[in-house]
């Protein structure tokens, strides 16, 4: 194809109530052919209410949707395949036991008129739609075998080997490392080429401007401005969005530095990370800085008791400690916010007050009894004061937005009374209102003379919170930075190995 721009789907009036909310009012939008178009806005905006409509997920309430200019009605996903419309989602959806190949002729597997599986055919076919947008996979490959990136780029071939005509990307980079994001984009820029439209979602602006041509903001279910990403700049869109300025996210107050709480002494595990040393104080807000892979979080994780270690010292408040397990940590008054806040910090099937007393149900229980009257209470307690946005303490937390999540992990340790907090890229895939809402919290943290430490792949978030910023290269100590000292080339080549 060209590469010419034409108008491929336009969304009229678009309008979507549920039983207690307007999630969407009159919104129209535009997508044309050969061109990225962005979506941005808070959760709660109207961006994934929007795309599951034009996906047939859900149906309007009102509105009309054309496709070349001719008016379809799209009443579920098969429509939407047929109509030549999909999605690449931030949680990759693809059979992991079968072969990449097998995924991609899955419910149509060619046959001989013997009926015998034209294998041969499948896996020829399979890797020309690879190597036609140069994927570096074996199509023979089982897709579980593969890291993350590839099997998104597995789903984003098949999806073009489908014949898709318009694809949205649903934060697609949450899960990737820098280098996986820059071949993500360099596929992306290739299907545009092709005249595939392509509407791409994500919280990070720095990629709006690197990648898309066209954005679209939405603010409380409403169409507020669509424009070339070459006439704004971020801090319009994050004003357009929320009403405030960009460095205003990392006005948080810091505070004189209290007693050492933790102190790291000659850490080591073999092949992961190497004579680590740093101190922790109250009211101290430290940073650990590190490209993917330099071994940050497991050197987190070893302190906290879920992985093991091979050398070095934890002393905990001035006594040397013997961290076995996560049980001993959270004794010690540590809580740690991973990363996979859904897979491995909360119970997504449980509810708000469930999850809230994770960690404290020993403490308000007797004799295996539970009181369910404290049960209720802390959580109650914690929602107020941490303000999750949620109907009552009774809903699936499963069903809460990502900033919410987030602050009910946040909440199961202030209600165990811990006083060290470890965050793993606390605002990961969370929104631009939430993102100034959890710096806001992690300042609450430190005034009350907690100490937190904050891991973070996002140079500009960790320079704008942190005190201290320790910087780790290849499992080694590159250096600790003061405050005073920040600055984002310096540590790059700090975690880099570059003097």
């Amino acid at each position: 194809m060209s590469g010419k721009i034409d108008e491929f789907v336009r969304m009229e009036n678009i309008c979507k109530n549920f039983p207690s909310v307007k999630a969407l009012q009159d919104v129209s939008i535009t997508f044309n052919t050969g061109e990225i178009h962005a979506i941005v806005g808070e959760n709660g905006a109207g961006k994934s209410t929007l795309i599951k409509i034009l996906m047939g997920v859900y149906q309007k309430t009102s509105g009309e949707i054309f496709i070349e200019d001719e008016k379809v009605a799209i009443s579920d996903p098969v429509v939407s395949r047929r109509l030549g419309l999909s999605a690449v989602y931030q949680d990759v959806t693809i059979a992991g036991d079968l072969t990449v190949a097998e995924n991609f002729f899955l419910g149509n597997i060619p046959k001989t008129k013997f009926g015998l599986v034209k294998w041969e055919h499948m896996f020829e076919t399979a890797q020309k739609a690879l190597d036609a947008l140069n994927i570096e996979v074996d199509a023979h490959s089982l897709v579980k075998d593969l890291p993350v990136a590839q099997q998104e780029m597995v789903v984003i071939a098949k999806k073009n080997f489908d014949k898709s005509r318009l694809i949205i990307f649903d934060e697609p980079t949450a899960l990737l490392a820098n280098e996986e994001v820059e071949e993500l984009f360099k596929i992306i820029r290739l299907l545009k080429s092709e005249g595939t439209a392509i509407v791409y979602i994500s919280h990070r602006l720095e990629e709006i401007f690197e990648l898309c041509d066209v954005v679209t903001v939405l603010k409380d279910g409403e169409w507020v401005d669509t424009l070339p990403v070459n006439e704004t700049t971020e801090d319009e869109l994050i004003r357009k969005m929320v009403g405030r300025k960009i460095e205003d996210m990392y006005s948080i107050s810091h505070f004189e530095l209290g007693e050492k709480v933790l102190e790291v002494k000659n850490f080591s595990k073999k092949g992961v990370f190497e004579n680590i040393n740093f101190d922790l104080h109250k009211g101290e807000m430290l940073g650990f800085f590190g490209l993917v892979g330099s071994g940050r979080t497991e050197i987190m994780r070893s302190i906290f008791g879920a992985d093991g270690f091979d050398d070095g010292d934890v002393i905990v408040c001035g006594k040397k400690r013997d961290i076995k397990s996560p049980v001993d940590a959270i004794n010690m008054g540590m809580g740690f916010l991973p990363e996979d806040r859904k897979i491995q910090g909360l119970a997504l099937e449980m509810s708000v007050k469930e999850n809230v007393n994770l960690a404290s149900y020993g403490d308000i229980s007797n004799l295996g009894l539970i009181n369910l009257q404290k049960e209720k209470m802390n959580a109650n307690e914690y929602v107020n004061k941490l303000r999750v946005v949620t109907p009552g303490i009774f809903q699936k937390v499963l069903n809460l937005s990502g900033g919410n999540q987030q602050k009910v992990v946040l909440a199961k340790w202030l209600c165990k009374e811990s006083s060290i907090f470890i965050f793993d890229e606390p605002t990961v895939g969370i929104d631009v209102g939430a993102k100034t809402e959890i710096y806001k919290l992690l300042q609450e943290l430190l005034e009350a003379g907690n100490a937190v430490i904050i891991i973070s792949s996002y140079l500009p978030e960790i320079m704008g919170v942190a005190d201290h910023i320790v910087v780790i290269s290849e499992g080694k100590n590159a250096g600790t930075v003061i405050r005073e000292d920040f600055d984002e080339e310096g540590l790059l080549k700090m975690a880099s190995g570059i003097n």
